[in-house]
């Protein structure tokens, strides 16, 4: 599929995709054309690979909770993703010792993690903790 195609389906921007393809990131290949070919296995592990990352810092919010979990799994339902882990948690953003959330970061088979916001995810370090995961928040019409 082509590279547009590819990032629409992700729900990143075209430039986010190139810059995948630009550093080998992506199984793809350029025609002569300089049309990106995304080949379809890579899709097909991006769709299987999603996680669902909700929390709040404290047990009084919890209503909050499940409310951001619904939204997100309403989000994947609307662009196709198909969700294999959903991962709800309570405890402060600014903790990085989060036993749900760095489980989540150690799952090698976890491609995409989709939060609410990306404070919902760390208060602080956020450029380097999402180094090998695409995130991708989740926009909401208002």
């Amino acid at each position: 599929m082509k590279l547009s195609t590819y990032a629409k389906q992700l729900g990143i921007s075209y430039q986010t995709a190139w810059r995948l393809f630009k550093d080998g990131k992506l199984n793809a290949y350029k025609l002569p054309t300089g049309t990106v070919i995304v080949r379809e296995e890579e899709t097909r592990g991006a769709e299987q690979a999603v996680a669902v990352y909700c929390r709040v810092s404290s047990s009084e919010n919890k209503g909050n909770l499940e409310s951001q979990k619904r939204r997100l799994l309403d989000y994947c339902a609307a662009k196709g993703y198909k969700v294999n882990r959903v991962v709800t948690e309570v405890g402060s953003g600014i903790n990085d010792t989060r036993k749900q959330w760095l489980s989540l970061l150690e799952d090698r088979t976890v491609r995409i993690i989709l939060v609410e916001r990306k404070d919902r995810f760390t208060r602080f370090g956020f450029s380097f903790c999402c180094i090998s995961t695409l995130y991708v928040p989740c926009k909401y019409p208002s």
